[in-house]
């Protein structure tokens, strides 16, 4: 095994992607010679040629309708979008075409199309780079929507997600492309859709979260067991569909939940999160408080120099989890 950062393993997913599946190429704003600005794409190119891997004009939703046409024609596409932020351009393509081709063609065709962007916040990004918009996927019925934690898993669930008939939105968190490295196979693996994963195991208290709020939370529950307490932190990988069954089992444990997010307490997932727990009685009658939230404030994303009192972190998850811990 390599050891391999986030971006690399993405890189390594997409070389053995193309090498496995004729049919799929890869397209999008300098991702070609330059590799992409984060170079996810870099050296792939000079590997498989240009009718593989090619650049297209800076236009959103022509990379959105391009995919669907050769979805279409029986290829895999795999677009790239330079930042989630500007995925508005072509909304039309994602949720008014791919999402529905499926339920509109009665099954009989399919759009195996997986779209990949950087997204999230704590780099210091320009406007509409560093936006969470995953919400918005999630509610489109129709796609799939991942998002991975950590090197291994953004390699299987890449794969994972070319492998699938259905349109898949691909989110990668910016802050993990190259803050750390592990272990990461070279050979072709799957890690499997709509499944989350314990990444730490608690008996006090479930924390949902994903992406790099993961981290965050991981580095509450280190500063927690100080104090006495046991947290399990359970990453979703998958936002939608969400693995309910991984989260219920975890709160019959528990029997305390906080939802974590990175995305504005109107948006990302944390609401359907906590009104699925609240629906199904295994999760109400399970619950000894009520669920407690952590997510940016409902505002507009801010410049650069405020992100860091405006993003959630590791004290901010300690202090609403002591707070469902001493309810009474």
């Amino acid at each position: 095994m390599a050891q391999l950062t986030m971006i690399q393993a993405i890189t390594n997913a997409l070389d053995n992607a193309l090498e496995k599946h004729d049919n799929t190429l890869i397209f999008g704003q300098d991702v070609g010679l330059n590799g992409g600005v984060f170079r996810a794409t870099q050296g792939l190119q000079a590997k498989y040629g240009e009718e593989r891997v090619f650049d297209t004009p800076l236009a959103e939703s022509g990379i959105g309708g391009l995919a669907v046409g050769l979805a279409f024609q029986g290829f895999r596409p795999l677009p790239e979008i330079q930042f989630f932020g500007f995925m508005y351009e072509t909304m039309d393509a994602i949720a008014g075409q791919m999402a529905r081709t499926r339920f509109r063609t009665g099954g009989t065709r399919n759009m195996p199309i997986t779209l990949r962007s950087p997204f999230g916040g704590g780099v210091h990004a320009p406007e509409s780079h560093s936006d969470s918009l995953e919400g918005l996927m999630a509610q489109v019925p129709g796609l799939k929507v991942v998002i991975p934690s950590n090197p291994y898993d953004a390699k299987g669930l890449l794969l994972a997600s070319i492998e699938d008939n259905d349109p898949v939105i691909f989110l990668e968190h910016m802050k993990l492309y190259r803050s750390f490295k592990e272990e990461v196979p070279e050979e072709y693996y799957t890690v499997p859709l709509g499944k989350a994963k314990v990444v730490l195991e608690g008996t006090d208290l479930s924390i949902v979260t994903y992406g790099y709020m993961v981290h965050e939370s991981i580095k509450a529950a280190t500063l927690l067991k100080e104090e006495g307490l046991s947290v399990e932190v359970i990453d979703l990988r998958t936002i939608s569909p969400i693995d309910v069954e991984t989260i219920l089992l975890s709160v019959e444990k528990t029997g305390r939940l906080v939802v974590v997010q990175e995305a504005q307490r109107q948006a990302g997932v944390a609401s359907v999160i906590m009104a699925e727990m609240a629906e199904r009685q295994r999760g109400i009658l399970a619950l000894k408080a009520p669920i407690g939230r952590v997510s940016a404030p409902d505002s507009i994303y801010p410049f650069m120099l405020a992100e860091n009192e405006w993003l959630p972190d590791a004290q901010k998850i300690v202090d609403k989890v002591k707070e469902v811990i001493n309810f009474d």
